[in-house]
């Protein structure tokens, strides 16, 4: 867990550096230099005029389906993930014993330690880093889309449904059902996990809760655009998870979270 956390924070940074976080406020066109701006913002940027255009002007209607289209495009890599997470979801337990049976600190113990958790990991066919994969492969198309909803100019001047796209949702409509949904969305995740198993990956029970509050927050304060791309990309996310997980949950035993 603590590679996978390292791995997405050396990820964020170099994106940051790569998407240059200042150019939020500047418009993108075609005349916008740089890799980041030319082969991945300005494509999304094009492609969410180009639809919009296809409905008369209709942004909203626009951000919607390509929302869709980006999360259908990204599919095969959540069902990797979902698949990953369920997999070290079913060895926890056993994973706890051999924590518990090398509980010292000295060299040899923790040496031991690492040898069976990896012996583990094989017999399970588990890969720890697999789920990283569909991450990283995801966090750079993701976030370009957000700089494209930030910084094409014609989405801030036109409205959809009850609300300006440039503006913040005046009703925190948007901004409660994108928390919402992405609460759900978390707790399908975690679905068919007892409480031991809960308390062995405090990672999880802490997203379940800060997630949902970091997204509504900053959808109060900023464009409805992108709250109304949170809003699809989380509702996507919570059938996918439903239509996806759920049959991989049918053969999990309801006492211990693992398979039978």
């Amino acid at each position: 867990m603590r590679k996978k956390v390292f791995l997405l924070m050396a990820l964020t940074l170099v994106l940051g550096l790569l998407s240059g976080c200042t150019e939020v406020d500047q418009d993108i066109t075609s005349e916008s230099e740089g890799i980041w701006n030319v082969y991945f913002v300005y494509p999304l940027s094009w492609l969410i005029t180009y639809v919009a255009e296809m409905f008369n002007e209709n942004y909203g209607l626009s951000i919607v389906i390509v929302t869709i289209l980006i999360r259908l495009v990204l599919l095969p890599l959540n069902i990797k993930q979902l698949k990953s997470s369920k997999a070290m979801q079913d060895i926890q337990p056993e994973l706890q014993k051999i924590r518990e049976k090398y509980s010292s600190k000295d060299a040899n113990t923790q040496q031991k330690l690492q040898q069976e958790t990896m012996a583990l990991f094989q017999k399970n066919g588990v890969n720890p880093l697999a789920g990283c994969l569909p991450l990283i492969v995801q966090m750079p198309i993701l976030i370009a889309f957000y700089h494209a909803i930030m910084r094409t100019a014609e989405i801030k001047t036109h409205s959809f449904l009850w609300f300006q796209l440039g503006d913040p949702d005046p009703f925190f409509i948007l901004p409660i059902v994108a928390a919402g949904a992405t609460f759900l969305q978390q707790k399908l995740m975690m679905a068919g996990t007892n409480t031991t198993q809960n308390a062995m990956m405090p990672q999880m029970t802490m997203m379940l809760y800060m997630m949902p509050i970091m997204i509504g927050v900053v959808a109060v304060f900023f464009p409805s655009a992108l709250a109304l791309y949170w809003v699809v990309g989380n509702i996507f996310m919570v059938l996918q998870t439903l239509f996806i997980r759920k049959p991989m949950m049918k053969n999990t035993d309801p006492e211990t979270g693992g398979s039978k």
